[in-house]
């Protein structure tokens, strides 16, 4: 059987390049990077030249970034990081209602300490609409946190806009990156956000290590206590073979950036292409090829109506290819995907929500191979669902979403 990994949004595959990387630390450099002997001054001197890589890749100087074990922790430390120092200032912040599950849980864990937060509704594509946040902006308003780009839609948020009208009041902007670097230009200059947040097994880097980019200037206070690691914001041994892998693998990621993302939208456009010409109602979830909706070049969110998500992506497995129903953060829940109620997907439909999420291995061969399996398994699982045979919705053919 021939496997097809299309759930790149939940990881990837950790390229060659990265993990000799990686290997090549481990055996050479293992020192302590925070130790003073030739051993550990080996072992910094790899260390700052990983964090020059990755600050060159996001337009940042090298002292503006910080290393983490990925991004649910870098939201963590930007988010409740700027609230614990900013707390005299005010206790108010702004985020949307489909942001990943490390930011959204972090700001209720926040309310119960007495914060407050808005939470921004979505047009139908998923994305904030600028206006919304100005209006939501106070006087005690500390800090906004607003993503790059969706992980279960890939739907592009308007986030220089939003930066824009929060920098003019001097209130601190977080974006969660994680599923957008490396797939499209990421520059914190021209974004306009003072915090950024970096996971490394996103772009085919190894899983456990990221980055926080922190604008110079902007006040943190440690979520962890310990020793003066990563200038006593980030304390424990730090990770060198992980964050040089990571490196590696950001700086391949961005040189090869257009090519890949070309390649990216073709197959994504063929993978659109080819189901709604087999397949009768289904519906696109966030952007659909061709519309003026910007969205990352990788990631396509379909609903196969009357075909429930968890039973066609259990089918899928069953003929060797992996998908997901949305966040595989969240993948256990049965409740639908809170990013598409909060679009105003109605949740018999989001709960029939697919994600197909390309990476720079698949091939136009395993598209077709994808295509050619979907009708079959989508009618299979349709014909034995009570509420599709009851209500015969048939609405013959595919449409955007709203």
């Amino acid at each position: 059987m021939r496997r097809v990994y299309l759930d790149n949004a939940a990881t990837t595959p950790m390229r060659q390049e990265a993990m000799e990387e990686m290997v090549a630390v481990y055996r050479d450099c293992f020192g302590n990077s925070a130790s003073v002997h030739s051993f550990g001054r080996e072992a910094r001197r790899c260390l700052e030249r990983a964090r020059m890589e990755v600050a060159g890749a996001l337009g940042a100087d090298p002292e503006e970034i910080l290393f983490t074990s990925g991004g649910t922790e870098s939201d963590n430390l930007a988010i409740k990081g700027v609230a614990w120092a900013l707390r005299e200032r005010g206790r108010h912040i702004v985020t949307s209602a489909v942001e990943h599950h490390a930011v959204l849980h972090c700001c209720e864990a926040l309310e119960k300490e007495g914060f407050e937060v808005t939470y921004l509704p979505v047009d139908r594509h998923g994305r904030v609409d600028p206006a919304d946040v100005e209006r939501a902006l106070r006087k005690d308003t500390i800090l906004v946190s607003v993503m790059l780009a969706n992980n279960e839609t890939g739907v592009i948020q308007p986030l220089e806009e939003i930066s824009k009208m929060a920098r003019e009041r001097d209130i601190p902007v977080h974006t969660d990156a994680v599923q957008a670097l490396g797939k499209v230009p990421v520059d914190v200059r021209k974004l306009g956000v003072d915090l950024l947040s970096v996971s490394g097994h996103k772009f085919h880097g190894p899983k456990g290590v990221g980055a926080l980019y922190v604008r110079r200037g902007t006040k943190l206070s440690p979520i962890f206590h310990g020793g003066g690691h990563e200038r006593g914001l980030r304390p424990g041994t730090v990770n060198v073979p992980s964050i040089a892998a990571m490196a590696r693998a950001l700086s391949l990621a961005v040189a090869e950036m257009e090519e890949i993302a070309a390649k990216l939208s073709f197959l994504r456009e063929k993978l659109y292409r080819g189901v709604v010409e087999r397949i009768g109602d289904v519906r696109v979830n966030g952007s659909s090829p061709g519309e003026p909706v910007p969205c990352l070049p990788n990631i396509l969110n379909l609903s196969f109506l009357g075909a429930e998500g968890e039973a066609l992506l259990m089918a899928l497995d069953m003929e060797g290819i992996a998908v997901s129903t949305g966040s595989a953060c969240s993948s256990g829940d049965v409740e639908p995907s809170h990013v598409l109620l909060a679009m105003g997907v109605p949740p018999e439909v989001a709960r029939c929500g697919i994600r197909f999420s390309l990476g720079r291995y698949n091939t136009e061969e395993e598209i077709e191979r994808v295509v050619e399996v979907l009708p079959r398994l989508v009618e299979r699982i349709r014909s034995i669902s009570p509420r599709w045979i009851r209500d015969g919705a048939r609405t013959g053919g595919a449409g955007p979403s709203g």
